[in-house]
């Protein structure tokens, strides 16, 4: 964790309760880091079910191929994450880590290679020396617990300043089952999924086809619809395991995604993907300011997203938000370079509640000073309206500060 935390980080940070089916433990393998945990182990019981989604890089981790690889047995055991190094770009060493760490993972918990996850964050194009780490697994495994989520966060934490948890209860039938998730992400964040490295659990008895559809619909309004600085990340992993022990408490087995007695559940889990999501922009390195964008108004739900990043990601707009100036032609050159149907007569542009700019020109009633004093907050919100049709679409991203420069001039060093 940074020395500085974020000043958008949470206030109090939640208590993750123990979640049956899931044992946790986490070790200081001395990756990159040193005095921290940079090793995570979590153990599933047998028949839990897992669902997940992946970065869109053309350029994926060793990590990333191995959860693609596994997931079609929709079965897990256990995930092994470590921070530090990525594992990516690492070619034949890269495959021979990740062969290696599942061998161990494997042997430590008595499963199958098949049924190992991992994931791995950190520098891209490092050799990860599975010997670090891997003979430490099987004593980890002996001492996991059922509580340790709030030391899970912390474990897989690179340039963040702050864990990320998130965590609810809902009724599944008549009983309770719990979600909890962690996330980790700074930088590296843009929407192609997953933007960082999320693990969400649950002891509801959900069958791996119900968690993936879930899962994937649920990542287009959170995961996907945040960014940092436009670079997708080549190890983003996003996983979701349902251990299914609430079984044994009457929660009933859902095989079919358009059960009804799902929705709670369905609400609940898009709350947690929303929550640890801008949990991360919140996170953003050198961020000192969340914005919201919001387009209506365009020719379609994918024109307004396409227009919505476009604006989210306009280092001029995240800068003018920075410096707290209400630079809306910024805004509007964002809109216009989106290459989406738009046209200059018809946008309007506001700044929360103060239209800045409409009908090709600024607001006639426009106050400086009071858009100026908008700007000062900590959570802004930029909407523009197309005008040309029934399309909308929202995205989160934060401020562009000096402090992103210097985390991201001396990563490596």
């Amino acid at each position: 964790m940074s020395a500085t935390v974020s000043p958008l980080a949470p206030k109090k940070y939640v208590k993750l309760p123990a979640l049956e089916g899931v044992r946790i433990r986490t070790a200081e393998a001395g990756i990159k880091y040193r005095n921290r945990t940079d090793l995570l182990l979590m153990v599933f019981d047998e028949g839990t079910d897992v669902a997940g989604v992946f970065t869109r890089s053309k350029c994926p981790s060793a990590p990333v191929d191995l959860c693609r690889a596994n997931l079609p047995g929709g079965k897990a055991r256990v995930l092994v994450v470590n921070s530090g190094n990525a594992n990516a770009f690492t070619g034949r060493k890269g495959r021979e880590t990740t062969s290696l760490t599942a061998k161990a993972a494997a042997a430590a918990v008595g499963c199958r290679p098949d049924e190992v996850f991992l994931a791995s964050t950190g520098v891209i194009g490092e050799p990860l020396d599975a010997g670090k780490f891997s003979h430490l697994l099987k004593d980890m495994a002996k001492g996991a617990e059922a509580g340790l989520w709030g030391e899970a966060g912390k474990a897989i934490m690179t340039t963040d300043t702050y864990p990320k948890y998130a965590t609810a209860t809902v009724k599944l039938g008549d009983a309770d089952v719990t979600i909890n998730g962690i996330a980790k992400g700074a930088g590296m964040i843009a929407p192609d999924m997953a933007t960082m490295l999320s693990f969400v659990a649950t002891d509801a008895p959900i069958a791996a086809p119900v968690l993936q559809q879930m899962l994937s619909a649920g990542t287009k309004g959170t995961f996907n619809a945040v960014t940092v600085d436009s670079d997708t990340s080549t190890s983003d992993t996003l996983l979701l395991f349902a251990t299914g022990a609430a079984a044994k408490r009457g929660a009933p087995r859902i095989t079919d995604p358009k059960d009804a007695r799902l929705m709670q559940f369905r609400r609940a889990l898009n709350r947690i993907l929303k929550n640890l999501a801008l949990q991360v922009v919140r996170d953003g390195e050198g961020a000192r300011k969340q914005v919201e964008v919001t387009v209506t108004g365009a020719k379609s739900a994918r024109s307004a997203k396409r227009i919505a990043l476009s604006i989210a990601n306009s280092p001029l707009v995240k800068t003018a938000v920075a410096g707290e100036d209400a630079n809306w032609g910024r805004v509007v050159m964002a809109v216009g370079k989106a290459g989406e149907p738009a046209d200059r007569d018809l946008l309007s542009v506001w700044f929360g509640d103060i239209r800045v700019a409409r009908e090709g020109e600024r607001d006639p009633d426009y106050s400086e000073a009071a858009t100026s004093d908008y700007m000062k907050r900590d959570e802004i919100r930029i909407r523009a309206d197309i005008g040309l049709g029934r399309g909308k679409a929202t995205v989160w991203t934060c401020d562009l500060t000096k402090a992103y420069v210097e985390i991201n001039g001396d990563y490596r060093s």
